[in-house]
């Protein structure tokens, strides 16, 4: 795999796909104005995660921490989407902590526990669902975006849980949100069928399965999920863009459409997976890799307290 260094001005040539390894910042940084069509992602849930990685994002110490990271990071991918671009952000929600700074293991879910969690954000209650989806994509209309649809992913198999005082959740958020008002969109790339055989536009939910692909990562994108996504909002040789490339789901099904792209990830387990995934001959060649040197960066001013100004 090559190897190269950048200074700390200089944009990357984008000439193929790339995967970048480091801080999704730091990466941003490189990338050239305007030069991706379409970005594909799911950032880590705030509270839900203990990845073990120096500089991840997902345990700041407050709910408004989180909020401010990624719109910060998102002010970025608006700067490398194109006039017409579209993002495409699948976020979770979850619960209050009770301040306790730690979860219990689920027997029904493993992968619950953790020994590390933030506290109740204020004004709100023990037990409280956080309402973390709408909170980021208020945020995000608020810096610039136009928050376009929210689609609910509907999850058939949902892993179950061990609770008796609320519905199971079986559902994640996927917003669509765009730079400008005027965007590129295919809907005829995606039409769904109907029970009597016809076509029609697609819908708001969609009814997909949650999948295992054998990977490290606790948390994998499922390929039908990434797929409409970039039909909609791409043509064959337009950049994709994962900021939080994970094991490498959006790149493995931009490479099969014909669309070049690029990924960013810090955890070097998952850089490693995602190449493994890249280097299987039906996916074809190995992408080229960069490494970027952990930066840390603050806390963006709070969109609340300047509503009228893009950062």
């Amino acid at each position: 795999m090559k190897k190269f260094k950048v200074s700390p001005s200089e944009f990357i040539e984008l000439h193929d796909s790339i995967i970048l390894e480091g801080d999704v910042r730091a990466a941003l940084a490189r990338v050239p104005d305007e030069s991706v069509q379409c970005a594909v992602t799911s950032p880590p849930y705030w509270g839900l995660r203990d990845y073990g990685i120096s500089g991840q994002i997902g345990l700041e110490e407050t709910l408004a921490g989180f909020i401010h990271t990624l719109t910060s990071v998102f002010s970025e991918v608006r700067r490398v989407i194109k006039p017409d671009g579209v993002l495409w952000l699948n976020i979770g929600d979850g619960f209050t902590s009770g301040n306790r700074g730690w979860r219990a293991p689920d027997k029904k879910n493993p992968n619950r526990a953790m020994s590390v969690r933030p506290n109740n954000p204020p004004g709100l209650k023990d037990k409280d669902l956080l309402g973390v989806p709408w909170r980021l994509a208020f945020a995000l209309q608020a810096d610039g975006w136009y928050l376009r649809s929210e689609v609910i992913w509907n999850k058939p198999n949902a892993m179950p849980e061990s609770v008796k005082d609320r519905p199971t959740r079986s559902h994640e958020h996927l917003f669509m949100l765009t730079k400008s008002e005027q965007y590129a969109y295919y809907s005829d790339q995606i039409k769904e069928r109907t029970e009597d055989g016809s076509w029609r536009n697609r819908r708001s939910v969609w009814n997909i399965n949650t999948v295992n692909s054998g990977s490290s990562h606790i948390a994998v994108f499922p390929e039908e999920i990434v797929r409409p996504c970039i039909l909609a909002s791409t043509q064959p040789g337009d950049f994709v863009l994962d900021p939080f490339f994970g094991s490498g789901t959006v790149g493995v099904v931009a490479r099969q459409l014909q669309r070049p792209f690029i990924g960013i990830e810090l955890n070097p387990e998952y850089i490693r997976e995602s190449e493994r995934l890249l280097s299987r001959p039906a996916n074809g060649a190995r992408r080229n890799g960069v490494r970027y040197s952990d930066l840390r960066y603050e806390h963006c001013p709070s969109f609340l307290e300047t509503p009228d100004k893009h950062r």
